[in-house]
């Protein structure tokens, strides 16, 4: 991979896979594999005081869907936003 440093705010993140079963056992039709990613692990945070302290590399997070500018590394999905368009962290 190429080495990607967010600058300011910015945050990148890795995407995770979207399941493609259900816990209940649903199997999910191929077009929900074109679906806005919402969640992923974060790589690397940008140098501000503005962005919460909470937010670290290898967190995961749940972000806004069409605040990001996607970027792809071979078979990895990245996307790169604003730290104030994460709005949750998972735990």
């Amino acid at each position: 991979m190429k080495k990607i440093i967010p600058l300011e705010k910015n945050v990148l993140i890795k995407l995770e896979e979207v399941d493609k079963i259900t816990e209940s056992g649903i199997i999910l039709p191929e077009k929900n594999e074109n679906e806005k990613y919402q969640q992923g692990q974060v790589v690397s945070v940008g140098e501000s005081n503005d962005i919460n302290s909470k937010i670290k590399t290898g967190i995961k997070v749940i972000f806004e869907k069409y605040e990001i500018t996607e970027i792809k590394d071979g078979e990895n999905k990245f996307v790169l936003l604003k730290s104030k368009h994460i709005l949750a962290i998972v735990g």
